[in-house]
C-alpha cells in the first residue's frame, strides 16, 4: 500500500509543517511506502515565477497595473533566491531600494525608518524583499482570489464555523485561478506517485479549504482513500454532526495520526475488521468513540523529512518582534521533545485534548538520535522543539546529551517560567545550543495566576528570566487579558509587570491575546468555577472549539475590552523597540472609560 501525505495550503514558508514528517517516519517503519508533499510551498514556488506572473499579467486590463505586475516578474524569481540563502550578494541592492517595484506596503516604510537605522543591511534587505512578496500576494487577494494569503487560504470559512454552510458553499463555487494551480500540483503528485491512501494533515483553520478542494478532485476521480486528520480536526470535529464532510473524504483520524493511520492501513488491506479502527470517523460513525491505545513516544522512529523541497523555503523577516523573526525566519527542524504538558491544568488550556493532557516522555538519547538523523537529511543543525512546554528534567537531560556527543546545534521551544530555571540550568542550556524560549506569564498578577492554576508566580517568572538573559537566552512571553473576574486594575497592573520587566531587559518581545473560552479546557467545562457562564452547552454539528460565555445574570465587564487589547499591543509594541519605558502604563489608554453599574460609559 502507497501513502501520498500532503500539507495544505498553506501554513508556513520557512520551514515543513512537522505532521507528514513524523507520520512518515512512522508508516515507512512499518513497511508501508509513503510519499509527502507540501502543496503550500509548491504553490508559492510556482506563483512567484517569472512564467506564472508573466502569464498572470496579460490578463490585466489595466495597463498601469499590467505594467508593475510585468515589473514584478522580472524580478521575482531573483528575490526568492536571496530569500532562499541562494544570492546573498543582492542584499545591498535591495537595501538600497534600486531593484523592487514598490507597492501599498512599502508606503509603511516612512513610519518604520527609525527602525532600518538600528538594522543591518542583510534585516533590511529581507524585510524590503518580504514587503514585495506580501505586495503581490495583496494584489491577488484583492483583484483575483479573496481567499488567497501567504499563510492561510480561506480561513474565513473555517473559522468559528458552526455548520458546514458556509464552507460547502465556498467549495460548490466556481474554481479560481489558485484552486486550479493547487489542483495542477495535486494532479503532478499523482500521476508520479500513484497512491492508494491520500491523507491531509490540517494544522490550522486556513487549511482547510485546500484540503477540501483536494479531496472533492479526488473523491471525483475514485481511485483512492482520502483521509483528514491534524490539529484543526482533532480539536474542532471531536463532536462532529454533520456528515457533509464525507463528501470530500472517507476517513477522519483524531489526534496523534500514527496508530489510527496504522489501523486504517491494515483495515483496507483486509487484515483487520472496523472493530480495529482507532479514533477514526466516519460517515456512519462521524462522533468520536473514546480509546486510549495509543504508541508510546519512546517506540516512534525520527521525524522522515526526505522527498520535501527544503530548498524551497523561504526565510522572511518579521522587524517587530524578534521572537516573530525565529518562527519566520530560518530553517528550523521542527520536532518534539515529549508528547503532552507535564503541567495540563491551566484553566484556559485545551487541557482535555490529547495532545496537551497526555504527558508521555522518550528518554534523552532518544531525543539526540533523532536530532542527529534529522540534521542528517536536512542539513541544518536549529531546531524548533513545538512541545506544550518542554519538561525541565528532559531539558537537563537532552542538554548534557548534546555536550557528551560534541554536537553543534541551536535549539529553542516553548517552556514554563517556573523555580527549576536556576542560573545552572540555563547556562548549561546556552551551552548546548539554546538561543530563545516562550513561556506564558498570561494574565501577570498572582490572583489571577493562582485562579487559572498556572503553578508559577510573577516572582518566579521574573527569577527565571533574570537567570534566561545572564545566560544570552532571548525571552518572549504570552500574556493573556480579558479572563473572568479580571478588573481593569489588574489588567493594568499586569501591563507594569510587563514595562518592568523590559525595562530591566529580562524579557525581550511579547504578545497580548484576548482570553477566549473553549468547550476543552478547565474554565469550559467549569465555568462557574471561574466566575462566568457558558451561553450554550449544546454542541455545534460542524466545528466545536471556542465557545461563547458571559457573566452571570448577562453581565460583562465593566470596561471596554477592546479598548484594553488595542492600548495593551501598543504599549507592547513600543517597549520591544525600546520606547515609552518611562510613560505610565495608563497614558496607553487615553479614550478608555469605566462604566457604571447600569452599564453606562463614564471616565477614568
Amino acid at each position: 500500500m502507497k501513502f501520498l501525505l500532503i500539507t495544505p495550503p498553506l501554513t508556513q514558508l520557512n520551514t515543513p509543517y512537522p505532521a507528514t514528517t513524523a507520520l512518515k517516519g512512522f508508516l515507512q517503519s512499518k513497511g508501508y511506502e509513503v510519499v509527502q508533499a507540501d502543496l503550500g510551498i509548491e504553490m508559492i514556488d510556482r506563483i512567484y515565477s517569472k512564467a506564472w506572473l508573466s502569464g498572470y499579467a496579460s490578463n490585466i486590463d489595466s495597463e498601469d497595473e499590467k505594467a508593475y505586475v510585468m515589473r514584478c516578474a522580472d524580478v521575482v524569481e531573483t528575490v526568492l533566491r536571496y530569500l532562499r540563502g541562494e544570492d546573498n550578494t543582492l542584499a545591498t541592492r535591495i537595501a538600497n531600494r534600486s531593484l523592487l517595484p514598490e507597492g501599498p506596503r512599502f508606503a509603511q516604510l516612512a513610519d518604520m525608518e527609525w527602525a532600518f537605522g538600528t538594522s543591518g543591511t542583510e534585516d533590511k534587505a529581507r524585510y524590503l524583499a518580504t514587503l514585495f512578496i506580501e505586495d503581490i500576494a495583496d494584489y491577488i487577494r484583492d483583484h483575483t482570489d479573496p481567499n488567497f494569503d501567504l499563510i492561510r487560504y480561506a480561513e474565513h470559512l473555517a473559522n468559528y464555523a458552526p455548520n458546514f454552510d458556509e464552507m460547502e458553499g465556498g467549495l460548490q463555487a466556481p474554481k479560481t485561478i489558485i484552486d486550479e494551480l493547487m489542483l495542477s500540483l495535486l494532479q503532478e503528485h499523482l500521476a508520479k506517485v500513484h497512491p492508494d491512501v491520500v491523507g491531509f494533515s490540517i494544522p490550522f483553520p486556513g487549511c482547510l479549504y485546500g484540503a477540501l478542494r483536494c479531496g472533492q478532485y479526488l473523491k471525483q476521480l475514485g481511485e483512492c482513500t482520502v483521509v483528514l486528520g491534524g490539529g484543526f480536526p482533532n480539536t474542532e470535529w471531536r463532536q462532529l454532526r454533520d456528515t457533509r464532510i464525507f463528501q470530500y473524504c472517507d476517513f477522519i483520524t483524531i489526534d496523534d495520526g500514527e496508530l489510527p493511520m496504522w489501523r486504517l492501513a491494515q483495515y483496507l488491506e483486509h487484515k483487520v475488521g472496523e472493530d480495529k479502527l482507532v479514533r477514526t470517523l466516519t460517515a456512519e460513525c462521524p462522533t468520536l468513540v473514546p480509546n486510549e491505545e495509543y504508541i508510546p513516544n519512546e517506540e516512534l522512529p525520527a521525524p522522515d523529512f526526505d522527498g520535501l523541497p527544503l530548498d524551497k523555503y523561504l526565510s522572511m523577516a518579521e522587524m517587530t518582534n524578534p521572537m516573530h523573526r525565529l518562527w519566520s525566519q530560518g530553517k528550523w527542524n521542527k520536532m518534539m521533545m515529549a508528547h503532552g504538558c507535564y503541567w495540563h491544568r491551566c484553566a484556559f488550556c485545551d487541557t482535555r485534548l490529547d495532545y496537551i493532557g497526555r504527558y508521555d516522555t522518550p528518554t534523552a538519547a532518544t531525543v539526540v538520535d533523532r536530532m542527529e538523523h534529522v540534521m542528517r537529511q536536512t542539513g541544518v543543525s536549529g531546531f524548533h522543539f513545538v512541545d506544550e512546554a518542554v519538561p525541565p528534567k528532559l531539558l537537563r537531560e537532552v542538554c548534557e546529551e548534546i555536550l557528551n556527543r560534541r554536537l553543534v546545534v541551536s535549539f529553542w521551544g516553548n517552556i514554563r517560567f517556573e523555580k527549576a530555571y536556576t542560573q545552572e540550568l540555563c547556562d548549561l542550556m546556552a551551552d548546548a545550543g539554546c538561543v530563545a524560549v516562550s513561556g506564558g506569564l498570561e494574565v501577570a498578577s498572582d490572583r489571577l495566576l493562582k485562579l487559572i492554576d498556572k503553578g508559577v508566580t510573577i516572582q518566579q517568572t521574573v527569577d527565571a528570566c533574570r537567570h534566561f538573559r545572564e545566560a544570552g537566552i532571548m525571552v518572549h512571553t504570552y500574556l493573556m487579558y480579558g479572563f473572568p473576574t479580571e478588573t481593569l486594575e489588574e489588567t493594568l497592573g499586569a501591563l507594569e509587570t510587563v514595562r518592568q520587566m523590559f525595562d530591566e531587559g529580562i524579557v525581550q518581545s511579547a504578545f497580548w491575546h484576548r482570553y477566549a473560552m473553549t468547550c476543552h479546557s478547565p474554565s469550559g467545562h467549569n465555568p462557574e468555577k471561574y466566575g462566568a457562564q457558558r451561553v450554550n452547552y449544546e454542541p455545534n454539528p460542524f466545528c466545536n472549539n471556542e465557545v461563547d460565555w458571559c457573566y452571570p445574570q448577562g453581565g460583562q465587564f465593566d470596561y471596554d475590552i477592546e479598548e484594553v487589547g488595542r492600548g495593551l499591543k501598543m504599549a507592547t509594541f513600543n517597549y520591544m523597540n525600546d520606547l515609552g519605558l518611562d510613560q505610565p502604563v495608563r497614558s496607553w489608554f487615553p479614550g478608555l472609560r469605566k462604566k457604571d453599574k447600569k452599564g453606562k460609559n463614564k471616565n477614568r
